[in-house]
């Protein structure tokens, strides 16, 4: 199986011009942009029979990662031995396509897409939801054990350690951010992307890559809100507890009470726990 994988930053930022409106006067100034292009999934078998499988925007960058946890937190694949080879489109007679990633799996059809029920399609700004989803998380996966506790003031700490490697984020202020943690707060690895869910796909990505999975020791912080998709995302690769700097959602909420995931939001120095709280280890017990 091809393990290679770029990791460049190929337009991850772009260049342009801005009029800055200041004191009332304008002035011409330079100016990042965070790049936002398509990329098409394309699944193959190893007979070679070929499906489309999702268009998601993303911001280029780690694409393969992108791919590959895509696939794994939607249930599609569920390990990293089934996938044979990953490349970019080098379709005959065509330039290669930087937009266009094939991910051949090892077997010699294609799995079966039925309980997905659609054909995917994803933005940036939303992921793959849906009841569908909800039940296939439900047929692979049971609620999680109560495993390990971590102290508060790890958690307190994340967002700083977070903040410190999102240098594309201080370039161009447009991206949202998903980070692991290990269970005594050391920042294992960071993705970056215009939409959330990709950036947590390309860190699951990463993580399946990497043969980590499931990441039962460990903890994730996404930089906006915690959305019901993302906690969809974090249960199927076994992750404990989830943080998010902003508010989570009632799906969400809902979500990570019948599995067991442990909750953060509003982790701003303080924060919310809206489920799990078993893990976490304060120093006065709260009152009700």
């Amino acid at each position: 199986m091809s393990s290679s994988r770029p990791n460049h930053r190929r337009g991850a930022k772009t260049p342009t011009r801005m009029l800055r409106i200041e004191g009332g006067r304008a002035h011409a100034r330079p100016d990042h942009l965070v790049t936002e292009e398509p990329l098409e999934i394309r699944l193959q078998s190893g007979t070679g029979e070929r499906r489309i499988l999702a268009v998601t925007m993303r911001t280029p960058g780690h694409d393969f990662e992108l791919a590959a946890g895509f696939l794994f937190a939607e249930g599609v694949i569920a390990s990293r031995s089934q996938i044979r080879r990953m490349a970019y489109c080098t379709d005959p007679g065509e330039p290669q396509q930087y937009n266009i990633v094939n991910v051949e799996l090892g077997s010699a059809t294609l799995p079966n897409l039925a309980p997905l029920e659609r054909h995917f399609y994803t933005t940036s700004a939303c992921g793959v939801c849906g009841r569908a989803g909800l039940e296939n998380l439900r047929l692979r996966c049971e609620p999680l054990e109560p495993g390990f506790r971590v102290s508060s003031q790890i958690i307190v700490e994340l967002p700083r350690l977070l903040s410190q490697q999102q240098a594309l984020f201080q370039q161009t202020g447009g991206l949202h951010a998903a980070a692991l943690f290990d269970k005594c707060g050391k920042l294992l690895a960071v993705r970056e992307d215009v939409g959330r869910h990709n950036a947590l796909d390309k860190l699951l990505g990463w993580a399946l890559l990497e043969n980590r999975l499931p990441l039962s020791e460990h903890i994730v912080l996404v930089s906006g809100r915690a959305s019901y998709e993302l906690a969809q995302k974090t249960l199927a690769a076994g992750v404990p507890i989830l943080a998010a700097i902003s508010a989570p959602s009632s799906l969400a909420v809902e979500l990570a009470r019948e599995f067991n995931l442990t909750l953060i939001g509003f982790l701003r120095g303080s924060f919310n726990v809206y489920s799990g709280q078993e893990r976490l280890e304060v120093s006065t017990p709260s009152p009700e």
